[in-house]
């Protein structure tokens, strides 16, 4: 396994923000990830379904994976989300977050979020500023992806 995605998956492992959702990686690989998220009545709206917010973090945890798997810091420069039907609660969702773009500077990336029985969810087009910095817990043997 290359070790630029092996590091990622340990430190997002132990990222907390997302151990309070619930978030995991099924695939991650370069400009590639997706996860999962079971969703609970702690995360519900007023309506009884799964606050948006909850599920943009989802969303946001495919967006930081996909945009950081080349070995450099990429941090969001805009995001723009589409919530298109509800989620349930104890409902698994899956984000999947393709980077459709790279350029030295810039990614664009695009999220798809759906429920377990494959309706969309929520859509998601999101931009990364793509800094020179290697990810800092990278070990030094690890250099980044060009």
């Amino acid at each position: 396994m290359d070790q630029c995605i092996k590091s990622l998956k340990e430190k997002f492992a132990q990222e907390p923000y997302a151990r309070m959702f619930g978030i995991e990686i099924e695939e991650l690989e370069a400009g590639h990830a997706i996860l999962k998220m079971k969703t609970n009545e702690m995360m519900n709206n007023l309506f009884g379904t799964t606050h948006g917010a909850a599920i943009y973090s989802l969303m946001d945890a495919a967006f930081e994976l996909t945009v950081n798997s080349h070995g450099t810091v990429a941090v969001a420069l805009g995001v723009s989300v589409n919530y298109l039907s509800p989620a349930r609660p104890g409902e698994t969702l899956r984000a999947e977050g393709k980077e459709t773009n790279r350029s030295r500077k810039i990614s664009s990336c695009e999220i798809r979020v759906t429920g377990e029985d494959g309706r969309l969810v929520a859509t998601c087009q999101a931009l990364a500023y793509r800094m020179r910095d290697r990810l800092p817990f990278l070990p030094p043997e690890a250099p980044p992806s060009p």
